[in-house]
């Protein structure tokens, strides 16, 4: 299938300070793992996701390009500072955060995540994090390391609509244990604000958007992305449809009528794309 002309990508060659950055500090991005079409326009903006937990993950969902390992290498001890040196050198003032699935730890990666967050609020707590999270196994325990980390906002993806989920998603993930997932966020910490999202182009109907739209709703989650999936390489599942703008600014005007605070909605929006004016709608 023939990509449309709105998704068409410009080559930036001012993204080159960041990825020199990320190798002199060691640090993996989600931007580089999972194909991310934004790269270019985010890195030249000097902005990166920064993921964490290592470039492995323990679930393989057919969606995403990131590398599956069972056992991935044990957490490094020293990531959190070289994270917060980074944070520094770039002069971030909006970091975002994500992390691979660490089903093979006992908390499932939380503790670190929580050091992370916690390494870049001592440069200056000032600075706003945003963490996209696994599911942590639903454990509460975990997620409310992290919800006690300082972090301001945290986010973790449904991904797709209900009927698509077993397709899409790791076995061990799932639609309504995200969705209990979103609202522990709320329950332990009220005032955090929460955020998801969903891909389209998969074969989701409008009908079961607008539902999951309204199921994250009646998770109280703040802030919504809706992007269009595109196939990181052949091994994963292929697009059923392109989805055009124009549908996109109406799922926009949807959300924002049921009650999100924030709506980034269009082609290219993925979790973190323009995090901090979602932030500050």
């Amino acid at each position: 299938m023939n990509k449309p002309p709105w998704l068409k990508i410009k080559y930036n060659p001012a993204s080159s300070r960041v990825k020199e950055l990320l190798g002199k500090y060691r640090l993996n991005t989600v931007c580089q793992s999972a194909h991310c079409p934004n790269c270019q326009e985010c890195w030249s903006s000097g902005t990166a996701t920064f993921m964490v937990l290592g470039n492995e993950c323990t679930r393989n969902c057919r969606f995403c390009a990131v590398k599956t390992n069972p056992k991935p290498n044990a957490p490094d001890n020293t990531e959190p500072k070289r994270l917060a040196n980074a944070v520094l050198e770039l002069g971030l003032k909006y970091v975002v955060l994500t992390s691979v699935d660490r089903d093979d730890l006992p908390d499932f990666g939380a503790n670190h995540i929580a050091k992370c967050i916690q390494a870049i609020k001592k440069i200056d707590p000032k600075i706003i994090v945003e963490a996209l999270v696994p599911d942590f196994n639903c454990d509460e325990r975990a997620i409310r390391k992290v919800v006690r980390s300082g972090v301001d906002v945290l986010g973790h993806n449904i991904e797709t609509i209900e009927r698509l989920t077993p397709k899409v998603r790791d076995a061990r993930a799932g639609y309504n244990k995200s969705l209990e997932v979103l609202r522990l966020f709320k329950t332990l910490d009220l005032k955090l604000k929460t955020k998801s999202s969903i891909m389209l182009g998969l074969g989701e109907t409008k009908t079961e958007v607008e539902k999951a739209m309204n199921d994250l709703r009646e998770a109280k989650v703040d802030i919504l992305t809706l992007g269009q999936y595109l196939q990181p390489s052949k091994k994963q599942l292929p697009v059923e449809r392109y989805v055009h703008p124009d549908e996109f600014k109406e799922y926009e005007l949807i959300g924002k009528s049921i009650g999100f605070v924030s709506v980034v909605s269009g082609p290219f929006v993925r979790s973190s794309y323009h995090a901090k004016e979602a932030f500050f709608p």
